[in-house]
C-alpha cells in the first residue's frame, strides 16, 4: 500500500509513526529526492575517509610505501605526514558526492517505482541502482579523480582546485574519464548488489517496514560490506588508471584502459593484487553505507510526516 492511498483512509486519531514512509507522497518533490540523496552522499563519503586513503595506497602499483594493516597504516600517516593528511582531498568528494548522490538517488527512486510498480521487488530495487549509477558516476568521476590524486604519498597538491588545474593541463580532460568506463564496471554490480541486499536484508529485518533506524544501520552495513568485498578487484584496476599520472613508472603511466590496468597487476602482483586494500575497503564501505542509508530513510521519514501531517 502506497502512502498516498494510506493517508488518504487513516483514522484522524492515528500516529504518523505508523505510516509507511517507504514510498513517499506522489506531492513529494524532486528537491526533496535531491536534498535526502546529498545528505546521505556527504556523510557517507566524508565520514570514512581516512580509511579511503589507506584503500588507496594500499593498492597504487609500485609504491615506495607499503602498510602492514589499516591501523598501522593511520598511525604512520598521522605521525610522519601529520593528521590533516588523512582528510587531505576530502572536500573533492564533499563538493562532488552532494550533486552526485543527489541525483543518484533521485534516479533510484524514480526507477525503482518504474520498475516495481509500487510493489516490494529487491530485484527492481538492485536495477535501480544500477541505473542510478551510470547518472551519477558521470558527475563524480572528476572529483574521484582529484580525491585521489590528493591522497597519494607523494602527492604535491595542497588544494582540490591546483590539482584540478595541473591535471587539466598536463593529461587533458580524458584523464578524469579515463577510468569512468572501469568505474562503472565497478560501480554498476557494487551499486546493484548494494540496493539488492540492502532491501532485503530491511525487509527481512523489518518486515512491518516501519521506520527503524537500527535496522537501517545493520542492513546498510551488511550491504555494504558484501558488495565493497565482491568490486574489490575491479576498485584495483580504477585506483591504477585514475593515479597513472602521479606514476613515475612508465608502463603504469601508459595504461589507458581496464585490460592495461588487469594485465599490469596481473602480472606484477599476482591474483593477489586484485585484493590489495580489501580490509580497509570492507571497513570504510560498512560504516559509510550503513551512514548513507539511515540519513537518507531519516529524510524519507521526515518527509513522508510532514506531507502526511497536510493531509
Amino acid at each position: 500500500m502506497t502512502l498516498v492511498s494510506q493517508t488518504r483512509s487513516m483514522p484522524a486519531n492515528a500516529s504518523l509513526e505508523d505510516i509507511d514512509y517507504e514510498e513517499l507522497p506522489a506531492s513529494t518533490t524532486l528537491g526533496m529526492h535531491l536534498i535526502a540523496g546529498a545528505a546521505a552522499g556527504i556523510m557517507e563519503h566524508s565520514v570514512m575517509y581516512p580509511i579511503d586513503i589507506v584503500k588507496t595506497r594500499m593498492q597504487v602499483v609500485g609504491s615506495s610505501v607499503a602498510y602492514n594493516g589499516v591501523v598501522q597504516a593511520l598511525r604512520s600517516i598521522s605521525t610522519t605526514e601529520g593528521m590533516r593528511t588523512l582528510y587531505r582531498g576530502v572536500m573533492s568528494v564533499v563538493l562532488g558526492a552532494g550533486p552526485a548522490h543527489a541525483v543518484y538517488f533521485a534516479t533510484y527512486e524514480h526507477t525503482k517505482k518504474i520498475l516495481a510498480g509500487g510493489q516490494a521487488n529487491a530485484l527492481a530495487a538492485g536495477a535501480a541502482g544500477g541505473v542510478a549509477t551510470v547518472v551519477s558516476d558521470a558527475l563524480m568521476n572528476p572529483f574521484d579523480v582529484v580525491k585521489q590524486r590528493m591522497q597519494l604519498a607523494n602527492s604535491v597538491h595542497r588544494s582540490i582546485w591546483s590539482c584540478a588545474r595541473t591535471v587539466f593541463h598536463k593529461e587533458g580532460i580524458r584523464a578524469f574519464y579515463v577510468s569512468y568506463p572501469t568505474t562503472l564496471m565497478m560501480n554498476m554490480p557494487f551499486q546493484s548488489i548494494q540496493f539488492g541486499c540492502y532491501d532485503a536484508f530491511r525487509r527481512m529485518l523489518n518486515p512491518q517496514n516501519s521506520y527503524s533506524p537500527i535496522t537501517h544501520v545493520a542492513a546498510g552495513g551488511m550491504a555494504g560490506a558484501v558488495a565493497a568485498l565482491l568490486t574489490t578487484p575491479i576498485d584495483c584496476c580504477k585506483t591504477l588508471l585514475q593515479t597513472r599520472g602521479a606514476s613515475l613508472d612508465a608502463e603504469v603511466r601508459a595504461a589507458g584502459s581496464m585490460r592495461d590496468a588487469v594485465r599490469i597487476i596481473y602480472r606484477r602482483q599476482g591474483l593477489k593484487g586484485f585484493w590489495r586494500g580489501a580490509k580497509p575497503r570492507v571497513i570504510a564501505n560498512m560504516p559509510a553505507t550503513a551512514i548513507s542509508w539511515t540519513t537518507y530513510e531519516y529524510f524519507k521519514w521526515a518527509i513522508a510526516r510532514r506531507e502526511s501531517s497536510k493531509i
